[in-house]
């Protein structure tokens, strides 16, 4: 099967998707690595640069053919000539439009004229090229065009030279079972004289199905871009072409392309980048969600075998991999296979309590990301008591006055609420959790470092706080520091969360101190961060 790349030409005019002529040919060598058969460069009457990046590429390139297109008018195929004749495998394109509301009213001319104008230039480039050349016509909106003209203007160019004879369904107005049946047409008339070719595009979405069944129908060429760029709607996808075919090889025995498939996901990347135009995430074999997974029943079926929810590899397009992404649905052993690729292997207890934590906040954001794991599996692996817990809190701020906070804390039997102002929401916070905690534990957290970061991008980020402290009281020996982190999408939230886990880790230093004179006063030191200088 024959793959004709025309991402440089019919994607390039996908608007806001032109290219330089060195970006040309950074895409030209991306699909020399894909080993596509064919390249449509570019359009080199339309401009000095397309015929320059046309050029360039036909002189660089080896081992593909290069095409180039021209119009069946004075100047077109000449220029076209001009570009590639210095190719290693030079492929004119010429196309005119056959449909009565082409000839109509952008032509403005007699279906004879057109046929005239197809046999002339089709001849012109056989005898320009020389024999051994690919010569290929186009019947531009070949799907609207009156079935019986169509086969005639075809039947016409094949006896003048042509060695290739496109049906473009130009507007992406054909569906799959009439498309086929038209194809099986072409190819009963001269499929044993040239190779027949369909170019579709996708405005119905229907691309990638019109070109499969054109295969079963009999074409051998298939015009595709990559990542279905081109104008409108775009053309059909390279991607999803070539994975079709390798994919489903009983329903096209003995079709499959030459295209090497593991560099799929470098040529979609770099032309994204190249365009600006990102690949959305659920397109096929190369959007973000492709391979996926965050259901739990499939998250489960994967694991166990990934081909219960994966009709191909992910290694087969040039990924890695496959995604396990967490949110509201996954289950606990989607959870686990996701953290065992982060290095982390929990079970239990401890999944469960992260697993808790996961779907909470795929709840409060759109997207848990790797990030988001690490920052909750970190903050359970350094958790200690609840002796001291915070049942409840709230906080009031307003522009160019003081916060106003208030806390609910437990510590042990003992319940106690208490109310502060600060200058700003988590310096009002922290002197109310004083407040409500001194009069029971007999002292109060000195505030030593704070700081506040975004754990991931996005306005609805984790913010990860981090305090370090001392208690207040005045023993003689350098005090005791500990740390916290916070963690929430609140950053008030994981501020306060930051400096009740700080206390509660003092407040167990200093209930196991009691409990062990020296003893416990040195596992104590153990247990904590440290001490101030």
């Amino acid at each position: 099967m024959r793959i004709f790349d025309t991402t440089l030409r019919d994607g390039e005019q996908a608007p806001g998707a032109g290219l330089t002529v060195a970006e040309k040919l950074e895409v030209a060598r991306a699909l020399v690595r894909l080993d596509v058969d064919v390249i449509e460069a570019g359009f080199p009457a339309s401009s000095p640069g397309d015929f320059e990046a046309v050029n360039r590429i036909a002189k660089e390139t080896k081992g593909v053919a290069v095409a180039a297109l021209a119009r069946c008018r004075e100047g077109d195929p000449q220029r076209a000539v001009e570009a590639i004749r210095v190719a290693e495998r030079p492929h004119l394109h010429v196309f005119i439009a056959t449909s009565d509301i082409h000839l109509k009213h952008k032509l403005r001319m007699t279906r004879e004229e057109a046929l005239e104008a197809s046999v002339r230039w089709v001849r012109y480039g056989r005898e320009a090229l020389g024999r051994d050349a690919e010569i290929e016509f186009s019947a531009e909106d070949a799907s609207r065009t009156d079935p019986e003209f169509l086969l005639r203007v075809y039947e016409a160019v094949v006896d003048a030279g042509a060695t290739t004879v496109n049906i473009p369904d130009t507007v992406g107005y054909a569906i799959p079972a009439e498309f086929g049946v038209l194809v099986g047409r072409v190819v009963d008339l001269v499929g044993n004289d040239a190779v027949v070719s369909v170019h579709c595009h996708n405005d119905l979405g229907l691309a990638t199905a019109n070109t499969l069944a054109a295969v079963q129908a009999g074409a051998r060429q298939l015009e595709v871009t990559v990542n279905g760029l081109g104008e409108r709607a775009g053309n059909a996808s390279l991607e999803e072409v070539v994975m079709g075919l390798r994919t489903r090889p009983t329903q096209f025995p003995g079709l499959a392309s030459r295209v090497q498939t593991d560099q799929i996901m470098n040529a979609s990347r770099l032309v994204s980048y190249l365009t600006g135009f990102v690949v959305q995430p659920n397109k096929a074999i190369v959007g973000g969600n492709a391979f996926a997974h965050e259901s739990g029943i499939h998250q489960d079926g994967v694991i166990k075998n990934p081909l219960t929810y994966e009709i191909m590899t992910p290694q087969s397009v040039g990924l890695a991999g496959s995604t396990l992404s967490i949110g509201k649905l996954s289950g606990r052993r989607g959870l686990q296979g996701k953290l065992r690729e982060l290095g982390f292997e929990l079970e239990g207890e401890a999944l469960d309590a992260v697993y808790r934590e996961a779907i909470a906040l795929a709840d409060a954001k759109k997207e848990v990301t790797d990030a988001d794991l690490l920052a909750i599996v970190g903050q359970h692996a350094s958790e200690v008591g609840d002796g001291i817990a915070l049942d409840g809190w709230s906080v009031t701020s307003s522009h160019g006055g003081r916060s106003t906070g208030s806390v609910k804390l437990a510590v042990g039997e003992e319940t106690r609420e208490a109310e502060a102002t600060g200058n700003g929401p988590v310096d009002a916070l922290y002197r109310a959790v004083d407040e409500a905690l001194e009069p029971i534990v007999g002292w109060r957290l000195v505030l030593d470092e704070y700081e506040i970061r975004a754990v991931t991008a996005g306005e609805d980020a984790q913010g990860s706080a981090l305090v370090r402290c001392h208690r207040s009281t005045d023993t003689g020996e350098p005090p005791l520091i500990a740390t916290g982190h916070g963690l929430s999408t609140n950053i008030i939230e994981s501020s306060l969360e930051a400096y009740v886990t700080a206390a509660n880790k003092l407040h167990a230093a200093a209930t196991a101190a009691a409990a062990g004179g020296e003893a416990g006063a040195a596992e104590a030191r153990g247990a904590t961060a440290g001490r101030l200088p």
